[in-house]
């Protein structure tokens, strides 16, 4: 599976948003996003967001020599 497979694509879905002047329109939208699993694709999308901002607020507070360079300083 390619990445934009398995990412939420929020522009592509607001455009078709706009797109969907009536109910049948709206129905066809609402029955692509259950098969695209787009609900699940935003939570996995967005909690991949937050581990990775952890991740830099962990690398920051740490410095970059990380756990070694405390110990050195003793």
């Amino acid at each position: 599976m390619s990445k934009q497979e398995t990412t939420y694509d929020f522009h592509r879905y607001r455009q078709l948003l706009l797109e969907a002047v009536d109910e049948t329109s709206r129905l066809q939208l609402i029955d692509l996003l259950i098969r695209e699993k787009a609900r699940d694709r935003l939570e996995a999308q967005r909690t991949s967001d937050r581990v990775a901002m952890t991740a830099e607020t962990v690398a920051k507070v740490l410095g970059t020599g990380g756990r070694h360079e405390f110990f050195q300083r003793g």
